[in-house]
């Protein structure tokens, strides 16, 4: 299926660009991670945000 034209342009919320410091910055402050952290988290489980927010919810409880 065509992607959905009238949304270009617009960014997709639901994915983390491990490729953009500002991304992988908010991230990583949203959670109390170190950039670093941040950038293993999404290296290891891709970028997906939703999937991103439990891993670290689980790495801070560790």
């Amino acid at each position: 299926m065509a992607d959905n034209k009238q949304h270009v342009g617009e960014p997709d919320r639901s994915r983390v660009s491990g490729s953009e410091d500002y991304e992988v910055r908010y991230f990583a402050d949203k959670h109390g991670l170190t950039m670093d952290q941040a950038r293993d988290l999404i290296a290891r489980h891709g970028n997906q945000r939703d999937e991103l927010d439990r891993a670290a919810e689980q790495l801070k409880r560790a």
